[in-house]
């Protein structure tokens, strides 16, 4: 069998273990003799369910705290050692496994530099290293003193074959303004964004939570979702009759006594149900009316592929990527952007004026009326690239190319 490593550290949300785990689907679908294993430190990752021939290994979690740095899940534990302990697993798992491809997810070195022993093997024994970028990383900026404060440049150049651009130029490009070494931008290639179909293990008849067309609150992960679940309720609260109804899904990573308090405050009205977590959250997305989302890559490409009306509500801080997607995305007309609110309690006339949102989102624009034809190949792209090392497809294709 050709062996396909993927690693996301996954210190943060579930944005990055979402994304590996679509990318790994779809290419086990096409190749059937394709076996994947993602390397994941998310304490979610076995909560989703995988398709045949896609596995995970979950390395010790860390958590990224409020002002940049990372801290072990156990609030006992040493994240030197907990850092020493993940590098091992993954170069002792690459060596193990020896993959003809690998795919990093959006750190080049991973997480406190942990992936490169294991990446400098791999090279060294044939396999092709690809580094897989989302379309937006960080304003050009910050992204080149990270970069460069982490040695991200030198591994561009010396360790990766190939870059691989999740999105559209056209939408944005993530290597823009930057001082790349040469050869750097030769190695990039954009994909497109990435189709999200319904059927990856879930059931395929979703369930609607109301008779009449109703709204999806989605906050992510969750870890920084509260003051968007605030503002909805605020604004429910506010508004007795005419909102319509909405599924809040507040995220798992979301503080326990915030999603204790948006449970206790949703309760005993009609028009709110409210969820912590769903694996299958396609299926409330593909019935859902229309969409009130933070800002993140994956909740855009969901918005995209199920063709709904969406407000989004990017976060600014700690970095510029959400605000930066939704305000190119509400430029091109594809969604309807808000970033009027605080994480306390905004003023009144902003709750009025998200009423004024939510009432007009279920009857809004699609996104297919401004979409450009090709936006939505990611999937056909990463594999027209991945063909030369995995070898000819032996599957169904997933998805055809539009004419």
């Amino acid at each position: 069998m050709r062996r396909l490593l993927i690693y996301s550290h996954d210190s943060f949300g579930l944005g990055h273990l979402r994304r590996c785990r679509t990318i790994a689907h779809d290419l086990v679908r096409r190749w059937q003799d394709l076996s994947v294993l993602i390397i994941s430190g998310s304490p979610l990752v076995g909560r989703f369910s995988f398709r045949k021939n896609v596995d995970f290994l979950r390395v010790p979690g860390v958590t990224k705290t409020a002002d940049g740095s990372y801290a072990p899940h156990d609030p006992g534990g040493d994240i030197d050692k907990i850092i020493g302990l993940r590098t091992a697993l993954i170069k002792q798992a690459t060596q193990q496994f020896r993959p003809h491809m690998f795919l990093v997810d959006k750190e080049p070195l991973g997480l406190r530099g942990e992936v490169a022993p294991a990446l400098a093997w791999a090279r060294a024994h044939g396999t092709r290293l690809v580094l897989g970028l989302r379309d937006i990383l960080d304003s050009p900026d910050r992204l080149q003193r990270e970069w460069a404060r982490k040695k991200a440049f030198h591994a561009l150049e010396s360790l990766y074959h190939d870059i691989w651009i999740f999105g559209e130029r056209r939408f944005y490009d993530p290597l823009t303004d930057l001082k790349l070494p040469a050869g750097v931008r030769e190695k990039s290639a954009f994909t497109g964004y990435l189709r999200r179909r319904i059927g990856n293990g879930a059931a395929t008849k979703p369930k609607r939570p109301f008779d009449d067309p109703f709204i999806l609150v989605m906050a992510g992960g969750g870890g920084d979702g509260s003051p968007l679940i605030n503002w909805v309720l605020d604004t429910y609260a506010d508004h007795d009759r005419d909102l319509p109804p909405a599924l809040i899904v507040t995220g798992p990573f979301m503080p326990l006594a915030d999603q204790q308090s948006a449970i206790e405050r949703a309760a005993g009205d009609a028009r709110l149900k409210i969820k912590t977590f769903d694996p299958h959250i396609e299926l409330s997305e593909e019935t859902a009316a229309g969409l009130v989302t933070m800002g993140g890559y994956n909740t855009f490409s969901e918005m995209l592929s199920r063709d709904k009306p969406c407000l989004m509500v990017p976060r600014t801080a700690p970095r510029r990527e959400q605000f930066i997607r939704a305000e190119r995305a509400q430029a091109l007309g594809l969604l309807r952007m808000r970033v009027h609110w605080n994480d306390a309690h905004p003023a009144r006339a902003d709750k009025d004026s998200l009423a004024d949102e939510l009432r007009q989102l279920t009857s809004g624009r699609l996104p297919s009326e401004r979409m450009w034809p090709t936006m939505l190949d990611g999937l056909d792209g990463i594999a027209d690239l991945a063909a030369p090392w995995i070898g000819p497809s032996t599957g169904v294709q997933a998805y055809a190319r539009p004419a």
